[in-house]
């Protein structure tokens, strides 16, 4: 397993998510040992989710976004 790397910067696109409040509170402690923001450590677990799902999930997101990219 790969170890923990906060990420300096980024461009994104602003959503908006409806997290339970457990979670939000384990990643605010964390933001906060860390001395980084909610949203660094927010896009690092998201990142680190889609790099470690299931083989064929991930097949099931290229696919789609081949598709998607194909009507464009």
């Amino acid at each position: 397993m790969g170890s923990l790397k906060i990420p300096q910067g980024h461009t994104g696109i602003s959503k908006t998510l409806r997290i339970p409040a457990d979670i939000i509170e384990d990643i605010e402690a964390l933001s906060e040992i860390k001395q980084t923001s909610l949203n660094q450590i927010a896009i690092l677990l998201f990142k680190y989710s889609l790099e470690n799902l299931d083989p064929e999930e991930k097949k099931l997101i290229e696919n789609y976004k081949n598709k998607r990219n194909s009507k464009k």
